[in-house]
């Protein structure tokens, strides 16, 4: 059974909710009932991942979940999906109650000019454990609809494991297109133990609280976001100081004028047979816990031009 999510749900239906999902934190989801199309074949797995890994990334492409597709989108069609998956993601999170915010490259995307680059089809946000928690109580598996489209939110059941050593379970939840198998990778923030004011993620990845938080407020593909309070240091620290200011990259120059990536050459697609046998890395994580209390948050006070 697949439940809507809605703002208005009353009590009774949400603690049928949380029963219904507690069975879905701990099994198999029940992928059928998600899928919309069945005019192709199976493509997750890679072939040789371990039976301990959650997430089964399709064999042609690292950021494509091959349950519900079977090949990757052409440029064009990717960035307009992307948008969208990112536009849903924040509308629905903030319909849902649920603070999250953007990092790593898409961070970046945000820093240029707001929204996703161009040639990148990671998508990475991040929340604390406990609203991880809250998802996977109330929402998991549950289809959200946006723009007449739908996409699905799923909470790997390993994201209870906070351990360094689970490393093939970095990423706590993802957020999927069911129509084109694009989908954004949801990390988990917890403070790490023995280390006063320091974040950390299931792959080791940490932060200064202070670097996090506060947030600001800010917008990203056209809808309010939140990003980290010391966003500069953190994308020098991740890319190198040239990541703010290189304004050629991955076959796309920026544009000062139009405040845009173009696009200069066809980059060579990362589907290919030779690529996806390549070893990719198992997921991104970054994490930092709790929402410490009472966040004030503040306004982006980044000049665009």
């Amino acid at each position: 059974m697949i439940l809507r999510s809605a703002s208005w749900l009353s009590p009774a239906i949400t603690l049928t909710a949380f029963l219904l999902q507690i069975s879905r934190v701990c099994g198999d989801a029940d992928f059928e009932s998600v899928r919309i199309k069945y005019d192709y074949r199976y493509m997750g797995g890679r072939g040789g991942d371990p039976k301990e890994k959650y997430w089964h990334e399709s064999v042609f492409h690292p950021h494509y979940d091959g349950r519900f597709t079977d090949h990757a989108l052409p440029y064009e069609e990717q960035k307009s999906n992307l948008t969208l998956l990112m536009q849903s993601y924040l509308w629905s999170m903030a319909d849902l109650g649920a603070e999250t915010w953007i990092i790593h490259g898409t961070l970046l995307g945000w820093w240029w000019n707001r929204k996703i680059l161009p040639w990148d089809s990671d998508i990475d946000v991040q929340m604390t454990n406990t609203t991880v928690h809250f998802l996977a109580s109330y929402y998991n598996m549950t289809i959200h609809s946006y723009r007449k489209r739908e996409y699905l939110l799923e909470v790997n059941p390993k994201y209870t494991d906070d351990s360094y050593d689970d490393y093939l379970n970095v990423i706590d939840a993802r957020w999927i297109d069911i129509q084109t198998g694009l989908f954004i990778d949801i990390t988990a923030i917890r403070p790490k133990e023995g280390f006063p004011n320091t974040i950390c993620s299931k792959d080791q990845h940490e932060e200064r609280i202070q670097d996090l938080f506060p947030l600001r407020d800010s917008l990203f593909e056209g809808q309010t976001v939140k990003i980290p309070y010391d966003y500069t240091k953190l994308l020098t620290a991740e890319y190198g100081a040239a990541s703010l200011s290189k304004t050629k990259y991955s076959g796309h120059v920026f544009n000062t004028t139009s405040m845009e990536w173009e696009r200069t050459r066809r980059i060579q697609p990362k589907n290919s047979p030779a690529r996806a046998r390549k070893k990719i890395a198992v997921g991104k994580a970054s994490e930092a816990e709790r929402l410490f209390g009472k966040n004030t948050f503040v306004q982006d006070d980044r000049k665009h031009s």
